[in-house]
């Protein structure tokens, strides 16, 4: 199944091994046809997940979109990191980030992927919902970790 996932990685965190899909984003209402095909591959990401990484945008605040893409992932009823990118303000709390606790699906993770920070704290959230490691770990236990995020092309259609 997971062929049929354009954006796969393998990763380790604190000894673990995990594969990381990343779905290259989701809009749950659009009628564009690529936008849905999308949208299908989204489904099948979260559907083989044993965790979901919620990826959402603090200089945006929380949107219709991220409330849309939040009441999917609750349906999914799986284990939900809830990132919240662009917090840039090293070494400063960004109030911005509070809003997104009206979600309903846990925590929000403050990260800034331009330095790197709160990824540590990120992965740690995402080794909190392992299942506990087996001796021998074959490819039907392999966890999987889904990167939902906001697509990036549906800026330019609207």
């Amino acid at each position: 199944m997971l062929q049929e996932i354009e954006y796969i990685g393998e990763a380790n965190w604190r000894g673990r091994n995990f594969t990381l899909i990343d779905t290259a984003g989701l809009e749950p209402k659009s009628e564009d046809i690529i936008i849905s095909s999308m949208r299908e591959q989204v489904q099948i990401a979260i559907d083989i997940a044993d965790v979901v990484v919620f990826m959402t945008d603090i200089k945006q605040g929380v949107t219709e979109q991220d409330k849309d893409v939040a009441l999917l992932l609750k349906k999914a009823k799986k284990p939900v990191v809830l990132v919240c990118n662009k917090s840039d303000k090293f070494g400063k709390e960004n109030n911005d980030i509070y809003e997104f606790y009206n979600l309903g699906i846990g925590n929000p993770h403050a990260v800034s992927s331009v330095n790197a920070s709160g990824i540590g704290d990120v992965l740690d959230e995402i080794y909190k919902n392992f299942k506990e490691e087996t001796a021998k770990e074959n490819d039907e236990e392999i966890i999987k970790v889904a990167l939902i995020r906001k697509t990036k092309c549906t800026e330019n259609l609207h």
